[in-house]
């Protein structure tokens, strides 16, 4: 049985204030009582990183993990602004997001970059998040499906059977912020057909990996979302910036 996981995802928000305010906000509220068998994760901007790993120790709620919102394709030297895998694992990161459709818009990031950046999460004992997902024109052609299995035709040549210890973020791009979200139907569909690809290469990598939805989820879609087959969880974005919300969605 894979776990259901909600990942908030806070982009570039946050201060030390409000950081602080959240995550003892979200003790409080998990610490009333959360459904059995969940696991819940904050990927937040890299120079709070060391502050969330001290508050979210502070709580001692196992269930509830630190993460970060990308990292470098390279181990260690000269690559000035980048951050290794190795120095996340050291600020306690248990996931790190990969291939996010804005990084791969506005930083130009490709599938086999995506990739060798997961093999460093990987590499280094944590869990990649690997997002994939199609934009507007691309659905509205009917080519919806085309792109992403050629999203992940890429991780499996790269990652072979270690997608076992992935994760990935299936985030059509046209609901990324825009208040727009995929039908539950819609979101399970592309989802089963990821997980039949996946199978097609293995199946027990197919039954491990967990598949999130990411998309302008929100308290009052979270429910049909998570109840479907094939959807195992989510990652948040603008409604993780609210704890009230993140511990709605967390409890659908």
């Amino acid at each position: 049985m894979r776990p259901l996981i909600v990942i908030g995802n806070w982009k570039m928000n946050g201060s030390l204030a409000k950081n602080a305010d959240w995550i003892k906000t979200v003790c409080r509220g998990m610490e009333q009582g959360m459904p059995a068998g969940r696991q819940y994760a904050v990927c937040v901007p890299s120079p709070y990183l060391a502050q969330c790993s001290q508050l979210i120790a502070d709580c001692s709620l196992a269930f509830l993990s630190l993460g970060a919102q990308d990292v470098s394709a390279h181990v260690s030297g000269a690559h000035t602004g980048e951050v290794a895998a190795s120095m996340l694992k050291e600020l306690g990161c248990k996931y790190v997001i990969v291939g996010h459709s804005e990084r791969r818009q506005f930083h130009h990031e490709v599938d086999e970059q995506v990739a060798e950046k997961a093999l460093q999460v990987l590499d280094s004992g944590m869990t990649p998040v690997i997002c994939v997902g199609e934009t507007a024109d691309e659905r509205n052609s009917g080519r919806e499906e085309e792109v992403v299995r050629g999203q992940i035709a890429k991780q499996v040549a790269v990652l072979q059977d270690r997608l076992a210890d992935c994760l990935i973020a299936y985030e059509p791009i046209w609901a990324i912020g825009t208040g727009k979200v995929a039908s539950a139907q819609v979101a399970q569909d592309m989802h089963h057909a990821i997980r039949l690809q996946l199978a097609e290469f293995d199946v027990d990598v197919a039954s491990h990996v967990g598949i999130l939805y990411g998309g302008s989820v929100k308290p009052d879609n979270a429910v049909e979302l998570f109840a479907m087959p094939d959807i195992d969880g989510g990652l948040i974005g603008g409604a993780s910036l609210n704890p009230s919300d993140f511990l709605a969605i967390a409890r659908a």
